[in-house]
């Protein structure tokens, strides 16, 4: 417990539009660490508790609602005050996630040139 609460001291790595694809990989990382990555790749909903639920349906319940609202919450602080203002209206960590993929990452020839580029520097 004192390794997580240490950790989520750590500040997101911030993305301000420029090397998308080293931010990726640095943000995923983060949010895989806080157990959060499930709520950005996958956009689950949360049912609805039954009525009368037990214990456990109501703590699962609000585990899953607390997870997504986290994982938005950290993708908003990971990103500079210029690309939140484009992203604020997005419903889930999803929608922000796919947004900024498709409005960063490029075209797949850029991201080749991109890869080269990064292998070119890390053999220096």
């Amino acid at each position: 417990m004192e390794i997580e609460t240490s950790f989520s001291q750590i500040s997101p790595p911030i993305f301000d539009g420029e090397n998308y694809q080293l931010w990726t990989v640095r943000m995923e990382t983060y949010l895989e660490a806080l157990d959060l990555w499930e709520a950005v790749e996958e956009d689950y909903g949360v049912p609805p508790l039954p009525n009368n639920p037990t214990m456990a349906q109501l703590k699962t319940h609000k585990e899953k609602k607390t997870r997504k609202a986290k994982a938005k919450a950290t993708l908003f602080a990971a990103v500079s005050t210029t690309i939140f203002t484009k992203i604020m209206s997005l419903r889930s960590a999803k929608e922000v996630w796919d947004y900024l993929k498709e409005e960063y990452e490029g075209d797949e020839r850029i991201r080749g040139m991109q890869v080269l580029n990064l292998i070119r520097e890390f053999e220096l």
